[in-house]
């Protein structure tokens, strides 16, 4: 028997079982993973916020897999067919896949040839000519004609007999497993483009001959052939690697033939049989096994594309959800336009919205001095204290417009920044937005979302669809329930990790809060605004529907400033204040004298204040907050200086050095924003002057960095970057970028290795189609 699952679990993550019991009772209690993470380290034994996802999508599949176990058993024991052995194999597959390729000979399917051929009881036919190939076919298959069953001549039954064979085969399982394992390690994904294509699918010229080992294949280029194919301009098959060299060079026997024809004892060796038994094999391996696992390969190969895509998409999420807040500082937001205008907003300290309006410094109408008026004395009248500027159409000039209106009015002491404007017109016209600002036009509602994402971009970036932010690879092409499911448990993880102020936090915020959701989450922002902030955390309680449970879940992660309690204002949790409270008695002193007073607590002894209920860990974390109360886990502010006079592509050179924004990484490199409207590309082999196999390693969204032009292809709006600074530019501006494969050569990517030199890789690094 297999072990049972939460001792799976524990070998996979590397853990005591025991941990692993306890984190999946408090899950199936309902508890979060947040919760559970920052307030339950005695019961996990310290498993963090990742070790917990891991074990929550484990269990599930696991669990899946236990019902189809269960289901297969009871079908085959129904239809009378379950023997000891067949049953020991079930309970002992350790994969859904193990499962499926023993439950196919049972499986109810559609009536098939082979059934056919056997209802005319061509069963022994089959039978003979396997088990004595000294047999001759057709004098053989001469004794079991049935003209009425469609079997009238001696071809019709061996054709009738050969289908029974080749679904014996394909059937068996022992064997699928071995040509799959085979297939998998030497399988090679082969793309060639669709007739008449080559124009229209230029996009893909990287993939228009092409082959790599199905092992080696990174997520963007899979999902790049992926939708190749789906769009009409690739041609994409599996084929082994021995086929792939027979192009060159004489090949020996098919490898996967000939284990179907070991598994049955099928010998070449001049017997009369012998050619129609080969014969079968080879239909067998064509018709029957290839097919069926080539589709399940590359579904495979999807599914592990779309997991890692995924996983890109969900580190880029957390790195920009966990950027650095400029605080509370009265900001102006300005969404750049040229014909319709550049949208402004002005928000408090708070971020309520205190003014706004539209200039027009650019085309056509070309008011600069009017809008610097307009800037000006917005700036004046709210005491603005910075400049939000999005990073879409226009931006690099209106971000010279403010320029000039800080060098004009130096008394004002303005700080411009340039954030991205990603999702911002997602947030402007939604349900949520709406609601906010029901009577403010849809794009000023934009300049609103790009003024606060600059303040706390945790609190606005909440309010738009993880999937709309756009800092995925390919975020279209793989499932949405999956991506959706885990970009909402990153922005839950984030959220939480930074807790939210209850007397000030939205509804969107709240609602991502342990324990909370969208309706808890109203009743709180209703309750608060008919009866006035929360002076404490047990007032909580006191909103409709929310009950203990719920408070345990989200206590802890709700802060209230300047309250009743200054605890409140922490990350400890309600229950734990009988702790403070013995350490307060113990060390003679108010919880006002102690809270923030960093020499009292580090001369504190934790183990000391430790018992059976809360452990080391909890008072370890409670010493903590009571050094710094609320402590902020996301970085200290700064922004990036883009260099004056570089704003467009034409702009730039090669060789110049840059500073620029971090707005994506994939696993191929890192997109770089340096304020010409494209971002460009630092590989994955310029990160560094070490080896990355891992850019996150290296950067991560939000990070601002120093960056060399290496390319400028002006025709298809691509730059190549790095961060060594002591690489050479390789072409003059304007030439392609440099790397790729020429039309009608086959990368033979064999080697997983990334290329030594950035620039030979650029042109396939670019292949990436932004979802």
């Amino acid at each position: 028997m297999l072990a049972p699952i939460e001792h799976r679990i524990a070998v996979e993550l590397g853990v005591r079982p025991s941990q692993v019991i306890a984190a999946v009772q408090l899950l199936d209690e309902g508890a979060t993973v947040p919760f559970i993470a920052r307030y339950r380290k005695e019961v996990t034994g310290n498993l963090d916020d990742t070790q917990l996802r891991t074990l929550e999508e484990r269990l599930t599949y696991l669990r899946e897999m236990e019902e189809r176990r269960t289901a297969i058993v009871a079908s085959i024991e129904e239809q009378g067919k379950m023997t000891p052995e067949l049953k020991t194999e079930i309970l002992l597959a350790e994969t859904k896949q193990r499962l499926e390729d023993l439950y196919l000979p049972y499986k109810q399917k559609r009536r098939t040839k082979a059934q056919i051929a056997r209802e005319a009881g061509l069963a022994p036919l089959a039978e003979a000519l396997l088990n004595d190939p000294t047999l001759v076919p057709e004098t053989e298959a001469a004794k079991y004609l049935n003209a009425e069953a469609g079997f009238a001549d001696a071809k019709a039954a061996l054709d009738g007999a050969r289908q029974i064979l080749m679904e014996q085969f394909s059937e068996d399982a022992e064997l699928l497993g071995t040509l799959r394992e085979y297939l998998e390690e030497h399988g090679v994904v082969k793309s060639l483009v669709a007739e008449g294509k080559e124009n229209e699918g230029a996009k893909f010229r990287d993939y228009f001959d092409y082959a790599e080992a199905l092992t080696e294949i990174p997520s963007h280029r899979a999902l790049a052939l992926f939708r190749g194919r789906n769009e009409g301009m690739l041609q994409v098959s599996l084929v082994l690697d021995s086929e792939l060299d027979a192009e060159t060079k004489p090949v020996g026997p098919n490898p996967c033939e000939s284990r179907i024809a070991a598994r049955f004892g099928i010998k070449d060796q001049g017997r009369p049989a012998d050619k129609w038994l080969a014969d079968t094999v080879r239909w067998t391996w064509k018709i029957k096994v290839f097919m069926h696992l080539e589709l399940e390969l590359m579904n495979a190969l999807r599914e592990r594309a779309e997991e890692e895509a995924i996983r890109v998409f969900g580190r880029n999420l957390k790195d920009l959800l966990l950027a650095a807040p400029a605080g509370p500082r009265a900001v102006l937001g300005l969404d750049p336009g040229i014909r319709t205008g550049c949208k402004i907003a002005v928000v408090d300290r708070t971020g309520k919205l205190l003014d706004t309006a539209t200039i027009y410094p650019h085309e056509p109408r070309n008011d600069w001095e009017g809008a610097l008026h307009v800037l000006a004395a917005l700036c004046a009248k709210h005491q603005v204290e910075l400049i939000s500027i999005g990073n879409g159409t226009a931006s690099r000039e209106t971000d010279k417009l403010v320029g000039d209106l800080m060098k004009r009015y130096p008394a004002m002491k303005l700080t411009k920044i340039t954030v991205s404007e990603a999702g911002a017109s997602v947030y402007s016209a939604s349900e949520f937005a709406a609601r906010e600002f029901p009577e403010l036009d849809v794009s000023l509602r934009g300049a609103v979302s790009i003024a606060r994402r600059l303040q706390d971009p945790l609190a606005e970036l909440v309010k738009i669809e993880p999937k709309a932010i756009g800092v995925g690879q390919y975020q279209h092409d793989v499932s949405q329930t999956k991506l959706a499911r885990a970009l909402d448990a990153v922005v839950e993880d984030c959220v939480n990790a930074v807790g939210v102020d209850l007397n000030t936090a939205s509804v969107a915020l709240l609602t991502r809060i342990s324990g909370l959701n969208a309706s808890l989450a109203a009743n709180i922002v209703a309750y608060r605004d008919s009866h006035g902030a929360f002076a404490d955390r047990q007032a909580l309680l006191k909103v409709p529907r929310l009950g203990d449970k719920t408070f345990e879940q989200a206590a802890g992660f709700l802060r209230i400033i300047n309250g009743d309690n200054p605890l409140d204002a922490s990350a400890v949790h309600p229950e734990a204040y009988p702790v403070v409270e013995r350490i307060l008695a113990d060390i003679k002193k108010g919880i006002k004298d102690v809270i923030g007073d960093s020499r009292t607590v580090k001369a504190m002894n934790a183990a000391k204040y430790a018992d059976d209920q809360f452990g080391l860990p909890t008072v370890q974390d409670i010493l903590k907050e009571l050094e710094k109360p609320g402590r902020d886990p996301r970085p200290e502010f700064k922004a990036a200086a883009f260099r004056e006079g570089v704003e467009t592509l034409a702009d730039l050179e090669p060789g110049m050095m840059l500073e620029g924004v971090v707005t994506n990484v994939a696993n191929f490199g890192a997109f770089v924003d340096i304020g010409v409207h494209q971002d460009g590309l630092v590989h994955v082999s310029a990160l560094s002057d070490r080896f990355v196999k891992d850019p996150h390693e290296v950067v991560k969204a939000g990070d601002i960095v120093k960056v060399k032009v290496l390319e400028v292809d002006l025709q298809r709006q691509r730059i190549a970057l790095t961060m060594r600074m002591s690489d050479s530019p390789t072409q003059k501006k304007g030439a392609p970028a440099a790397g790729g494969n020429r039309p009608g050569q086959a990368p033979q990517r064999r080697d997983s290795r990334p290329p030594q030199q950035a620039q030979g890789a650029m042109a396939a690094a670019f292949a990436k189609l932004k979802g």
